[in-house]
């Protein structure tokens, strides 16, 4: 049994084009967690998955495995994450490789390390869960929320409004980092995330969704200050 990490690597990226390779700090982007998963020592394969020929060469030059291209079906827009992990075990089955662990990295996840790689998988392992999000605390409590109808403000509950921020419960969400599952549970379920998922936080300065050229740049100032 051994473990595999795979980077699902679409090539049509829209809002910021060819994303996924877009120099980031002096590199393609993709380098990073490429170099992260090899130099963690925990996968038997490092896997980018990709429609895309210029992806595909960028990955094997940094040490990634590129066995096949993208089907059709999983390079659509509505493909999901969980579609790709499942094609490339499908397409990786007459190795003979019994796989026991899925990491999924995202290709545009510079904050991942092979120290947070070593780590997540030591909690994950050592818990009787079967998947391990990464996640991220809302830097204001949500509670708070409220909507602007007509240039007006409405309040859904404006006594929770009033009340104390320290107060609020915490709550997070998908920091789009990375993904532990059991090989074994891909084929079996319809969601990504079952009951028994465990989550690694990220401080938020770790953090940087990547949709607009304005997060690109965010997010390589927060990269420059945390000296990496």
């Amino acid at each position: 049994m051994s473990n595999i990490a795979i980077i699902p690597a679409r090539g049509g990226s829209k809002r910021i084009p060819r994303k996924n390779i877009k120099n980031f700090c002096g590199s393609p982007i993709i380098k990073y967690p490429i170099e992260a998963a090899l130099n963690s020592g925990l996968f038997d394969k490092v896997i980018v998955s990709t429609d895309d020929i210029e992806i595909s060469e960028i990955g094997k030059s940094y040490g990634a495995e590129i066995p096949f291209l993208r089907s059709a079906k999983t390079s659509q827009d509505d493909a999901t994450t969980m579609d790709v992990l499942r094609e490339v075990l499908r397409m990786l089955s007459d190795t003979k490789v019994l796989f026991s662990s899925i990491c999924c990295v995202y290709p545009t996840s510079v904050f991942v390390t092979a120290t947070i790689l070593k780590e997540t998988f030591k909690i994950w392992s050592d818990s009787s869960a079967d998947s391990l999000i990464s996640v991220v605390k809302y830097s204001h409590p949500i509670q708070r929320a409220f909507t602007i109808n007509d240039n007006i403000v409405r309040f859904p509950d404006y006594a929770i409004f009033q009340a104390c921020t320290q107060a609020q419960k915490e709550y997070y969400h998908d920091a789009g980092q990375l993904y532990w599952f059991k090989a074994n549970n891909i084929f079996n379920r319809k969601e990504e995330f079952g009951k028994q998922t465990i989550p690694y936080i990220f401080p938020e300065t770790e953090v940087q969704d990547i949709d607009t050229h304005r997060d690109w740049e965010l997010s390589e100032m927060k990269f420059r200050c945390l000296g990496k």
